[in-house]
């Protein structure tokens, strides 16, 4: 796994992009940056086991490298299952149909280049999205979960994890600490944490708990709920 030192040996000149670069040193930016990313695939697992039925597709929109795509495909041998990931970076899409490969996976698992904003899916047993949603344009989100929903079978299951806020200000700021004590502790400097932030300022515009729920709730979903928290990062279920 190549290690991420994007921010370390230059100065930020652009907006962060899911480019080459970062194709090439995902994997250890998601481990380094993302807490509880393994607790959180345990649980995923677990709400998939209980919902998906024979035949399913499991689709991930914005699914960058496969990494968590290729871990549910592991988790999930049953052979009738399939899984499907689209990205909207040549670069991400190359990595994780190289990693499908490597696994020897790739008869389960398909990697797709296309603007999520512009799929038209029918029936599957699940979506899944992680840490994207947040990159999508706020007054873009609500007719996207409307859309998303449109995708899935009666009873499919949408998961999402989401870099979250507080409307609380001293909690929100309390969490903001907390998370970069928790990207200190993964071996960030505090000059590659200065860049990161000033390259992802609106770019990542994260909502709160509630006005996530909010959007599911409002596109129709059945059954809608968190399962996980980290101060400021959320997991949600949602039934169609």
């Amino acid at each position: 796994m190549n290690k991420d030192e994007i921010y370390k040996n230059k100065e930020v000149k652009e907006d962060f992009r899911f480019n080459r670069q970062v194709a090439e040193v995902f994997d250890d930016m998601l481990s380094r940056s993302v807490p509880c990313y393994g607790q959180v695939m345990d649980l995923s697992t677990r709400i998939l086991t209980q919902k998906l039925q024979p035949g399913d597709t499991i689709f991930d929109l914005g699914c960058s490298t496969g990494t968590t795509l290729i871990e549910l495909a592991r988790r999930l041998p049953q052979e009738d299952l399939q899984f499907v990931g689209f990205d909207n970076s040549a670069a991400m899409i190359g990595k994780a149909s190289s990693k499908a490969e490597m696994y020897t996976m790739k008869d389960r698992l398909n990697f797709i280049e296309q603007d999520i904003t512009e799929l038209d899916l029918q029936d599957g047993g699940a979506i899944i999205m992680n840490y994207t949603l947040q990159f999508i344009r706020p007054m873009m989100r609500q007719e996207f979960i409307k859309k998303i929903r449109t995708f899935l079978r009666p009873g499919g299951v949408l998961i999402i994890s989401e870099k979250v806020i507080s409307h609380d200000p001293m909690l929100n700021r309390t969490f903001i600490d907390l998370y970069l004590d928790f990207k200190r502790e993964s071996g960030y400097s505090e000059l590659e944490i200065s860049r990161k932030r000033e390259a992802m300022e609106n770019i990542l515009i994260p909502f709160s708990v509630e006005e996530n729920l909010t959007l599911m709730k409002d596109a129709g979903f059945s059954s809608v709920e968190t399962f996980f928290r980290w101060f400021n990062f959320s997991s949600f279920v949602a039934i169609k």
